[in-house]
């Protein structure tokens, strides 16, 4: 009765070994690189910000103001909208190098911040 219980256990481990599965290394995923992002009175802090392209982007974004913000950029398809002091954060995918403008669409006229993939 242990007999077959041994040789299906020897059986799993050997395939476990053999596949490689015991030894697999994956690379970690890579890490979002955190900026912080800050609307206050109709105004996107900082107006201009630099990522690393090829690389996921976290943003972490706070509304300060008195009255609601929605953080956006529509040709990447993020939006985020805050309550006043809010917090949240959007993670974008890793984008090729170029200029992306994200606007609070509550204050268009004032708010634009010009994020720069290099």
């Amino acid at each position: 009765m242990i007999r077959p219980f041994l040789a299906h256990a020897v059986l799993v481990l050997g395939l476990w070994f053999v596949l490689g599965w015991a030894t697999e290394t994956r690379a970690a995923p890579e890490e979002a690189v955190t900026f912080a992002v800050v609307i206050k009175g109709g105004h996107i802090l900082p107006p201009r910000l630099e990522v690393p392209a090829g690389r996921k982007i976290r943003l972490t974004v706070r509304n300060e103001g008195p009255g609601p913000s929605e953080f956006e950029n529509l040709s990447l398809r993020v939006e985020k909208v805050l309550a006043p002091g809010a917090s949240s954060f959007l993670v974008i995918h890793p984008l090729q190098p170029g200029s992306y403008r994200f606007i609070d669409e509550f204050h268009p006229d004032t708010s634009e911040m010009l994020l720069i993939a290099r």
